[in-house]
């Protein structure tokens, strides 16, 4: 029986995912990257367990975790450093974006084809085409068209990794009034990260600009946030405007799938898109193996869209709570209090053990 041969738009996380999944004896599999080696530069992804479940279907969660970190707790805190409500995050594994690629490619079997370069119009040749290439797919402006362009938000995300381990005082992520910083334990450092309103961009930003404007922003912040800042450097940073997604009620359409931030990209707030582009990956990829294509991409729809459209919506909806300006003292009361019975319940739990 002939092998149906697949596109892969996109060698970021969700594509390398889906080329490692596919079965090399039943699909002929080309994965499009314009990038022509992996990045070396990016920041800490938390791996939630159902990401880390993905993770392990594709066989490289134990490698992952040998070059990850645990993620165990941390607190939203008011610029002083001041902790509003203390979070547990148990079961959370960290690995830097460049790593987590890395591994990725070694999952991709030898007989995956690599092209490299930019993908201006998919050629339509394959049974299967998936885009995989991220918020501004080409993929989904091709076959959904110009409605379903990404939007830039009015929002700058700027992070990066900088030597040393932080305090567990310090861990956690800051809000301001419009602004938040994030701090937590990296492999061999810290990771951070900061968005706040900006009109730079919204392309491509000059990152050495965007480190003197975060400087400035969050020059009155705690010492933490501050020293964190004085050793960030273009060369291990990034910075990029925000874009999300609009509302899609579907993945699919025809023999064209789209996975990832190419179907529901969505702000960092919840810190799932890494997450969720595993699982679609890793989802489509097991139906493809196990289902005709017709219904394979049937229930990729039905377990996918609606959990991540949701999610994509909620974390919509933390970062406006996240960045509010005008509300910022009712927000910080509310979360003192929600802080103060999650505290109170948790001693109850241990006193009662």
């Amino acid at each position: 029986m002939a092998m149906e041969k697949v596109d892969i738009i996109g060698g970021g996380i969700a594509g390398l995912a889906l080329a490692g999944m596919l079965n090399p004896g039943g699909f002929d599999v080309t994965v499009h990257e314009q990038r022509t080696e992996l990045p070396t530069v990016g920041t800490t992804l938390a791996m939630w367990p159902e990401a880390q479940q993905a993770l392990s279907r594709l066989g490289i969660l134990g490698a992952v975790r040998n070059h990850g970190a645990i993620i165990k707790a941390g607190a939203l805190r008011r610029p002083s450093g001041e902790a509003l409500l203390s979070m547990e995050g148990e079961g959370l594994l960290g690995v830097s974006r460049p790593e987590l690629l890395r591994l990725l490619d070694t999952a991709v079997p030898v007989s995956v084809r690599r092209v490299a370069g930019r993908v201006d119009q998919p050629s339509g040749a394959a049974t299967l085409t998936v885009g995989a290439d991220g918020v501004n797919s080409i993929v989904r402006r091709d076959s959904w068209g110009k409605r379903s362009a990404a939007k830039p938000t009015p929002f700058l995300a700027v992070r990066g990794v900088v030597p040393g381990t932080p305090s567990p005082r310090d861990v956690g992520e800051y809000w301001g009034r419009g602004e938040i910083f994030g701090l937590a334990p990296a492999i061999g450092g810290s990771n951070w990260y900061a968005s706040f309103r900006s009109e730079l961009g919204p392309d491509k930003v000059d990152v050495a600009e965007a480190l003197e404007v975060t400087r400035q922003r969050y020059a009155n912040y705690s010492s933490a946030v501050r020293d964190v800042l004085s050793q960030a450097n273009p060369e291990t940073s990034l910075a990029q405007r925000i874009w999300t997604t609009p509302p899609m009620g579907r993945y699919t359409r025809g023999s064209v799938a789209l996975v990832g931030d190419a179907a529901h990209a969505m702000t960092p707030n919840l810190g799932r898109g890494a997450c969720e582009a595993l699982i679609d990956a890793v989802t489509l990829g097991e139906l493809l193996n196990d289902q005709p294509m017709d219904q394979a991409l049937a229930t990729y729809n039905s377990r996918r869209v609606i959990r991540t459209q949701l999610l994509r919506s909620a974390s919509y909806a933390m970062g406006s709570i996240a960045l509010a300006q005008g509300a910022q003292p009712w927000r910080d009361a509310l979360l003192k209090q929600v802080g103060k019975r999650v505290a109170g319940a948790r001693e109850k739990a241990e006193t009662s053990k």
